[in-house]
C-alpha cells in the first residue's frame, strides 16, 4: 500500500508525462481546497471557477518546476492560486496603487462574538461584499497569513496602502455585522 506522499510523487510524475488520468486525479484531490480559497477571493462563483481552472492549468504546466524540498504541493499550488488570482483582478482592472496614506486612526476592531455566531457561508457573503482590492489584501493577511510587505509586492502596491485596504475591510464588516444584528 502506497503512502500518501507516495501516491502524490506518483500523480506528480504522471502528471509531468502529461497523463490526463493523473492530472484528473490531482484535480480531484486539490479540487475543494483550492475551489474553497478561490471561492475567498472571487466575488461569485463563476469567477471562482474561471481562477480554479486558470490555477490548476498553470499547475499542469508548470508541475516540473514544483520541489518538494521548497514546500509541500499543497503550498506550492496554494501560491499559483494567489498569483492566477491576482493576476484576474489586474485584468479586471481592480487591483491597482490607489495611493492611500493610511490615516493615523484607529483601526477599527470586530466583535468576536458576532462573528462566532456565523456560519462560514454568511462570512464569505459579506467578505464577497467588500471591494475587491480590499477583500484581497483582508484575505491574504487575515486568513493567509501573509504580512503587508508580501502583500504589497504581490500586489505592487505600497505597504501604506495594503494597511488602508486592511483598515477599510474591518471598518466595512463592522458596518456589515452591525446592520445583520440591527436587521436580522
Amino acid at each position: 500500500m502506497l503512502s500518501s506522499e507516495d501516491d502524490i510523487q506518483l500523480l506528480i510524475g504522471g502528471c509531468l508525462k502529461n497523463d490526463r488520468k493523473a492530472q484528473e486525479h490531482l484535480y480531484k484531490r486539490y479540487y475543494q481546497a483550492m475551489m474553497t480559497f478561490c471561492a475567498r477571493y472571487s466575488k461569485d462563483r463563476n469567477d471562482a471557477l474561471e481562477v480554479l481552472n486558470d490555477t490548476f492549468l498553470k499547475i499542469f504546466k508548470r508541475i516540473g518546476q514544483y520541489d518538494p524540498a521548497k514546500a509541500s504541493l499543497y503550498t506550492w499550488m496554494r501560491k499559483i492560486a494567489i498569483n492566477t488570482t491576482i493576476d484576474f483582478l489586474r485584468k479586471q482592472q481592480v487591483v491597482h496603487d490607489m495611493d492611500v496614506m493610511l490615516l493615523e486612526e484607529e483601526d477599527p476592531g470586530i466583535e468576536n462574538a458576532a462573528i462566532q455566531k456565523m456560519s462560514g457561508e454568511e462570512l464569505l457573503k459579506m467578505i464577497r461584499q467588500l471591494p475587491v482590492a480590499t477583500r484581497l489584501v483582508f484575505n491574504l493577511y487575515t486568513i493567509d497569513g501573509f504580512n503587508h510587505r508580501e502583500i504589497a509586492a504581490m500586489m505592487e502596491i505600497s505597504e501604506g496602502t495594503s494597511r488602508w485596504h486592511l483598515s477599510e475591510a474591518r471598518r466595512q464588516l463592522k458596518i456589515i455585522i452591525h446592520l445583520m444584528e440591527t436587521n436580522p
